[in-house]
C-alpha cells in the first residue's frame, strides 16, 4: 500500500485524516514495526491487524481528527486482557494528524514509494508538533525499520523526548514481475498481485486485450525483447494464449540470464515437450532448472482461474521471503 498516496488523497478533499503507525513490538504482535494505516471519518487505508487492537487505535484516532486532541500521540497497547486478546505481546504505536501542512513530505514519501527508491522518513519531536523530512537511503544494511534517536525503537519504557528524532526506513524494494498473457488466468493472476509486493508489467500481443486496464499491447519480437532483457531480481510468468509465443518466451527468458524465477503455465507434458525442444536449440541442463513449470504449488490441483492465482502468488510470495531472508544474513555478515 502507497499510504503516502492515501493520505495525499485525504487531503485533496479536505478530509481530516490521520496516519498510524507501528513503532515497535515487542513478542507477538499482528504486524512488524513500520506499518502504517490511514484512518478517517468513513473508513481507512491499510491494517495495523489485531482485531479489537486495530478497533481501539482506529477510534482514538478518530478521536484526534475533532481537533480537540493534541495533533499526536504515542500509545502503548499491551495484547492481552485489557483488548481481550490473547497475544501476549505488546504495540507501540504513533498517531499523528495529517494537514495540509504535511502535503510537502507526503508528495516526496510517495513519488519514492511510487519508484522503488528507499528512503527514510524522519520525524523530530518540537514542542507541540512534529517536523517531518523525507532522506534518501544511501545503502541497504541491518539498520532497524524504526529507531529512536539512534537506537531501535521499543515498545516499552522512554518515551521520546523533545528533541528526539525517529527514523523510519522504508528500505524494501518491490521486485518486477513480468506477466505475459492477459486471458482469463492472466487476469486473475494480476488481480491477485494488485496488493502484494511486486512491480507488475503486464503485457500480451492481441490488440483486443488493449481494453483491458494495466496491458500493454506489443509485438511478439517485443515481448521477447522484454523478456531477454529481464533483470536477475524479475519475476517472469508466461501464460499466453499461444504455445509458440510460450516457447518464444521462455527461450527469450533463459537465452537473457535474467528472471530470479520464470515461469511457465502448462501440464507435465508441455513442460516435456519445451525441455526437449530447449536441449535442441543448445540449452544447457542448468540453464533448463531456471524454468518453472507447471507453476503455482504443487498440491493445489485445481484449474479454476483463481485458484492458480492464489497458488501462484502463494509460490512466489515464499520465494521473495527466501530472497529477502538470504540478502539479510549476506548484509550481516559483509557488516561483521
Amino acid at each position: 500500500m502507497n499510504w503516502a498516496r492515501s493520505a495525499l488523497a485525504r487531503i485533496g478533499e479536505n478530509q481530516p485524516a490521520a496516519l498510524v503507525t507501528v513503532l515497535a513490538t515487542e513478542g507477538s504482535a499482528p504486524r512488524e514495526a513500520g506499518t502504517k494505516m490511514v484512518v478517517w471519518e468513513g473508513g481507512q487505508s491499510g491494517t495495523i491487524g489485531g482485531g479489537n487492537l486495530e478497533h481501539q487505535a482506529t477510534s482514538q484516532a478518530r478521536r484526534m481528527l475533532t481537533g480537540s486532541q493534541a495533533s499526536f500521540a504515542i500509545q502503548d497497547y499491551p495484547l492481552g486482557p485489557l483488548l481481550a486478546q490473547c497475544c501476549g505481546g505488546r504495540v507501540r504505536l504513533l498517531i499523528e494528524r495529517i494537514e495540509a501542512a504535511s502535503r510537502d513530505w507526503l508528495t516526496d514519501a510517495a513519488r519514492r514509494m511510487d519508484a522503488d527508491q528507499p528512503f527514510e522518513v524522519r520525524t523530530r519531536f518540537d514542542p507541540g508538533l512534529l517536523t517531518k523530512t523525507i532522506a534518501p537511503i544511501a545503502a541497504l544494511s541491518d539498520a532497524p525499520a524504526v529507531s529512536l534517536s539512534g537506537a531501535q525503537a521499543a515498545a516499552r519504557g522512554a518515551r521520546p523526548e523533545l528533541g528526539d528524532e525517529l527514523v523510519e526506513r522504508n528500505a524494501a524494494p518491490r521486485p518486477p514481475l513480468l506477466l505475459f498473457g492477459a486471458g482469463h488466468v492472466g487476469q486473475a493472476i494480476a488481480r491477485a498481485f494488485a496488493p502484494l509486493p511486486f512491480r507488475l508489467f503486464w503485457y500480451d500481443s492481441r490488440p483486443e486485450t488493449a481494453q483491458i486496464p494495466g496491458v500493454t499491447v506489443a509485438e511478439p519480437a517485443e515481448l521477447a525483447a522484454a523478456a531477454m532483457g529481464a533483470s536477475p531480481e524479475a519475476y517472469g510468468l508466461i501464460l499466453t494464449h499461444d504455445h509458440a509465443l510460450d516457447y518464444a518466451l521462455a527461450s527469450a527468458g533463459l537465452a537473457g540470464g535474467g528472471f530470479g524465477y520464470l515461469g511457465l503455465i502448462g501440464s507435465k507434458t508441455k513442460r516435456a515437450r519445451f525441455m526437449s525442444r530447449l536441449r535442441d536449440d543448445g540449452f544447457s541442463e542448468a540453464a533448463l532448472t531456471r524454468l518453472t513449470c507447471p507453476i503455482g504449488l504443487p498440491a493445489l490441483k485445481s484449474k479454476a482461474p483463481e485458484v492458480i492465482a492464489v497458488s501462484v502468488a502463494a509460490d512466489l510470495l515464499m520465494r521473495l521471503e527466501a530472497a529477502r531472508v538470504s540478502n539479510d544474513e549476506d548484509v550481516a555478515v559483509a557488516s561483521l
